[in-house]
């Protein structure tokens, strides 16, 4: 089997987006909240071991929303199937073209929120850019709570069959048939490695 795209560009680590640097900083503010908090309210309470409040006073920032960055963490490292690098490193995915839609009522249970990713595919030709696509959606819809509606789709004017793409990976019977697919599920195997390492 012949590549596509024998020589694809590939971005440095230091063009990648990266959430590393926020999380420690949230880390060492939060270690220095609950220090804090320790030193000023319990030290000088009557019971100095009783810290039943203060696992209250954090409930806030535990929980982050997920934002766009995390659904960009979830999809980057996926493999192309081509290439034995990552999409992220080839462009496929890109922070930018992640897009979430949260629903305008939260208190809502039956409130969907929506996920729409726009791929790039490296060539304007890409024989597997319906399975990159199917790849992405699949990762999305496992690890993304049941309240997510996962789209994706080719950005526009970067495949010369992009319309085409689009129908396919928006069709649930269609990914429903491709996923019975044995050989195609080896591919997406394959493909989804580096997610779980």
């Amino acid at each position: 089997m012949g590549l596509d795209n024998e020589n694809p560009l590939i971005l440095s680590a230091s063009e990648l987006p990266t959430r590393k640097q926020r999380r420690k900083n949230k880390e060492a503010s939060s270690k220095q909240h609950i220090v804090k908090d320790l030193l000023n309210a319990k030290l000088c309470s009557a019971d100095p071991f009783d810290l039943s409040d203060l696992s209250n006073s954090d409930s806030d920032d535990s929980v982050e929303p997920i934002d766009e960055m995390e659904i960009y963490d979830l999809i980057a490292p996926i493999s192309d199937p081509e290439h034995p690098l990552s999409l992220e490193s080839l462009g496929v995915v890109k922070l930018q073209d992640v897009h979430l839609l949260s629903p305008n009522d939260l208190t809502n249970p039956a409130a969907l929120s929506r996920v729409l990713v726009e791929l790039t595919p490296t060539v304007s030709h890409c024989s597997l850019a319906t399975v990159i696509g199917l790849g992405v959606r699949v990762r999305l819809e496992q690890a993304l709570p049941p309240s997510y509606r996962v789209e994706v789709k080719i950005k526009k004017n970067t495949h010369s069959q992009a319309e085409e793409v689009n129908k396919q990976l928006a069709d649930k019977e269609r990914v429903a048939a491709a996923l019975e697919n044995e050989n195609l599920m080896s591919i997406l195997r394959t493909m989804m490695k580096p997610c779980l390492e």
